[in-house]
């Protein structure tokens, strides 16, 4: 008989502290990977985290030592029961990435992401908890997997970002020592692991941060691991109501592909939804400017349109589109404010940034407000990347089909 998931949660996971996620990362990655033949690289980090923990022995295994079987994921998003590929999930965020190849067949069988709030959303949708600090994760230690998926971070190349450090002396790009050099974890573990592909995105800014050099680098050292890199900025607008330009870069390694994939970014349509599709009925109250806020937004913008800048609120068209949705929401609301006839404009709600950001009904929010607006403005444009992902997997699917054995027929 299989352990429902819920059962873990409402036994271990949901009453955990920050200091015990990475227990947790140990044995939710086991659970996932029951049955496989990675399971054991999971169970021998959970074996010296069980010694002592009888919750943690309960859960991982049953009554006279046996180890669980199975496990009943009555969570949103379960993994697909006959995966079709596996991929790794790096920066995981809230699991855009990851919801986006769940929904192609794939399977996730390693996930990483820092932010403990994340983690807190991540976990209640996919039954996972992240490892953490990629920085420490030895790449021995995750499982093998056809595709690497990663939004590595872009604060130190964004245009907002390079701005504020540039403001207060600080550096920026692959010199910011906090996030900078974070592609290059990337790199160690495409080394380490040579999955057959991989999709990594950023901020449209990386292509000219540094007059281009930063683009140049990133480009090299892929190029120099022996994959093809095909990179492109494209806009989420065809597949959400939001103008949300990102970097994208898709590679095939040349030793398994020798260059004869066919790989092609999806032709995207011209018209997407409307804001007006995807704003819910009944909005409650606080989500409506007070007076202060909304004369301090309309001082400020008048002030700027004065010296001649552009700097202001953004008043959203609801037939058409909103501006970009960015992890500073949260303050203000002043780039996306929907109009309210004679009332003062409100904010977006949490549900109506996730359905910007192309996430369907069913995914839970179970952060604050102001989280929620931080993890949906860094969020990628799920169904983007779906389509990015399906033409990718189309290759690796092709692959997969060249290298089967030919049964012969005989007359």
């Amino acid at each position: 008989m299989a352990l429902a998931y819920s059962k873990i949660r409402e036994n271990l996971i949901a009453s955990a502290k920050p200091r015990d996620n990475e227990s947790l990362a140990w044995l939710t990655h086991y659970l996932h990977a029951l049955g496989s033949d990675h399971s054991d690289v999971y169970l021998q980090g959970l074996r010296g985290l069980i010694e002592g923990n009888e919750e943690m022995k309960k859960i991982v295994f049953r009554e006279g030592g046996q180890m669980r079987l199975g496990i009943k994921w009555d969570i949103p998003f379960p993994p697909p029961a006959k995966p079709k590929f596996s991929f790794i999930d790096l920066f995981a965020g809230i699991g855009g990435f990851r919801l986006a190849f769940q929904n192609l067949g794939g399977k996730c069988v390693f996930s990483s992401e820092w932010n403990e709030y994340s983690k807190k959303t991540y976990e209640a949708n996919f039954g996972e908890v992240p490892f953490g600090d990629i920085t420490k994760i030895d790449a021995a230690t995750i499982p093998d997997h056809d595709v690497l998926l990663g939004g590595f971070p872009c604060q130190p190349f964004s245009i907002a970002g390079v701005s504020k450090k540039n403001a207060l002396g600080r550096k920026h790009g692959f010199e910011d020592e906090t996030q900078g050099t974070l592609f290059f974890d990337v790199v160690r573990i495409i080394k380490s692991k040579r999955p057959k592909a991989f999709i990594l995105e950023n901020v449209k800014n990386l292509v000219s941060h540094d007059k281009g050099n930063t683009f140049r680098v990133i480009k090299g050292a892929l190029r120099e691991l022996d994959y093809t890199v095909y990179p492109l900025v494209m806009d989420g607008k065809a597949f959400v109501p939001q103008h949300r330009e990102r970097i994208f870069l898709v590679g095939f390694d040349t030793r398994i592909f020798n260059n004869e994939e066919e790989f092609s970014f999806p032709a995207v349509p011209e018209e997407g939804p409307t804001i007006r599709e995807i704003l819910q009925d009944n909005v409650e109250a606080k989500y409506t400017l007070t007076d202060h806020l909304w004369k301090y937004l309309q001082d400020y913008s008048a002030k700027h349109k004065a010296k001649g800048n552009g700097f202001g609120f953004g008043m959203t068209n609801l037939d058409g589109i909103s501006r970009t949705l960015s992890a500073r929401y949260y303050k203000d609301g002043s780039e996306i404010l929907i109009p309210q006839g004679l009332k003062n404009p409100r904010r977006l709600t949490p549900r109506e940034c996730a359905r910007l950001l192309g996430y369907p009904d069913n995914f839970v929010i179970p952060v604050s407000d102001t989280q929620a607006y931080r993890q949906f403005g860094n969020s990628v444009v799920m169904p983007l990347v779906q389509a990015i992902g399906e033409n990718l997997v189309k290759e690796i699917r092709i692959f997969n089909e060249s290298r089967k054995p030919q049964i012969a027929v005989h007359s």
